[in-house]
């Protein structure tokens, strides 16, 4: 069976447990090319006793050199990595490519911002402060930051350089030691950035990396008594499971579980700046991202112009093998695909505007879908309420701002949303107004934003991610109260 990490001098069938890349206890799991269903080697199938070593590792590298870090020492340790990722960018890139089934231009992407993730941090390090509290006379009070001390990360299939990049790079700035549990769909590069990690010079057992099965190495990391703050980024049926698991151990979890987020196209609105964010925001990565723009809502003055244009963008994508780098590339899984299409049943009843297109001689094994928009979709319709995470937009009609703002917040989900509109007022108005961790005015994403707190309401998650926002997030706060007279 082929090592798709040769190229890194490590076996893609072992764990890392304590700076040692070694068997797992459960045996391994084979990988899928998404692009032709054949197969790119095997994986660890770590389980329970894995989990168990990983955190001890991590506990006992809290008690040894990582532990004694100091923040400056975290901090270009950190840039040493940062550094590292770029120079390996285009194999990174490639397995991100094969792996996840994203065409290669976005797989780029996610390792140049999985890079700056490490260099925000490294630059963040030592420069998160306490506070001196105002307090009675003959009192000096202030407030320290301290690492949780073992963090759980279950990372999913769709980002996993760019939510390694905001979750364990983050939690490593604070000082945490860190057990790693990439999906099983797709932890090439999980592990090609782990051995990166450990040459850049981070002490053993400060990051450790358990690939398997969910139900398995997952469920043993979330329930885990050793672990002290659990970060969790997939649906909201898992993310409430772990949040239950880490309930019991009375640790904080960090969930974001996905949305269905709006845009909001006003009368006024610039439709040529705002058109390929329309479209580009709800078919990146084949749909399958948490904060796809899966709603567009469109002022009743320019819904038709709008959908026509639209309609031609749509026309205009292509579908392929993800190495081969077209518009969009194939559904991560069988199991994905057959999901998906399963929501587009459901759109028998609806007004299909368009559709993209497949590009010649598909492989006959690839899991591809060509993305699809409908128009005149009611609010309430399945498929304007639930999460496909698929390449499917629906389009939705309305009058005013109230009806707009309705219909926004008319979801169980609350993550992204943007606003299209020339008036400043109105972008004040419903910023505010509407039910989203993050807004954007005249922009969608705004190119990932490392620097800007990201985390949802209602079903999509609670805590933050992303800039110092994070660092809080991955670290306790103690109050330190001296009594001198």
């Amino acid at each position: 069976m082929s090592n798709p990490l040769k190229s890194f001098g490590i076996d893609s069938r072992h764990v890392l447990i304590g700076g040692q890349w070694r068997a797992a206890s459960g045996g391994t799991l084979e990988v899928e090319n998404p692009s032709d269903g054949g197969s790119l080697g095997e994986i660890a199938r770590g389980n329970a006793q894995d989990i168990d070593a990983a955190v001890a590792s991590a506990q006992a590298a809290l008690s040894a050199e990582w532990g004694r870090s100091t923040a400056v020492e975290r901090g270009r340790c950190l840039a040493r990595l940062s550094t590292m990722v770029m120079e390996h960018a285009d194999a990174l890139a490639r397995l991100e490519s094969l792996d996840v089934g994203k065409p290669l231009t976005q797989a780029h992407r996610d390792v140049v911002a999985l890079a700056r993730y490490c260099e925000f941090y490294a630059g963040a390090a030592d420069k998160i402060h306490g506070e001196t509290l105002p307090f009675m006379e003959g009192y000096t009070v202030y407030t320290l930051r301290e690492p949780h001390g073992v963090t759980g990360h279950i990372v999913p299939w769709n980002y996993p350089m760019q939510i390694i990049g905001r979750s364990v790079v983050a939690a490593l700035c604070m000082g945490n030691a860190t057990v790693l549990k990439p999906a099983e769909e797709a932890c090439l590069t999980a592990l090609a950035f782990a051995e990166l990690a450990c040459r850049a010079g981070l002490p053993a057992g400060a990051i450790n990396v358990v690939p398997g099965v969910g139900m398995e190495a997952g469920a043993a990391l979330a329930g885990h008594a050793g672990v002290q703050h659990v970060s969790f980024t997939g649906s909201v049926a898992t993310g409430t499971a772990v949040q239950r698991s880490a309930a019991e151990n009375v640790v904080p979890v960090t969930l974001e579980l996905g949305g269905k987020s709006a845009q909001l196209i006003f009368d006024d609105a610039d439709i040529d700046a705002a058109m390929p964010l329309l479209v580009g925001a709800g078919i990146q990565n084949a749909g399958q991202t948490c904060s796809a723009a899966s709603r567009l809502l469109v002022q009743r003055g320019i819904y038709d112009v709008v959908c026509s244009r639209i309609a031609q963008h749509y026309a205009a994508l292509r579908v392929g093998p993800a190495i081969d780098d077209h518009d969009l590339g194939p559904l991560i899984s069988a199991r994905q695909l057959s999901i998906v299409e399963d929501y587009l049943s459901q759109g028998s009843d609806l007004e299909l505007l368009a559709t993209g297109q497949p590009v010649e001689s598909l492989p006959a094994g690839g899991h591809y879908l060509v993305p699809t928009v409908f128009c005149d979709v009611g609010a309430e319709h399945a498929l304007a309420q639930q999460e496909i995470f698929g390449p499917v937009q629906v389009i939705i009609p309305f009058d005013d701002e109230l009806e707009a703002i309705a219909i926004a917040n008319g979801t169980e989900y609350g993550l992204v949303a943007a606003v299209w509109s020339r008036d400043g007022s109105r972008q004040m108005r419903l910023a505010r107004q509407l039910a989203a961790g993050q807004v954007f005015v005249n922009d969608y994403g705004a190119a990932g934003g490392v620097e800007l707190p990201f985390g949802g309401v209602g079903k999509s998650g609670h805590g933050r991610e992303k800039g110092f926002e994070a660092l809080y997030g991955f670290s306790s706060l103690k109050t330190v109260a001296v009594r001198h007279g």
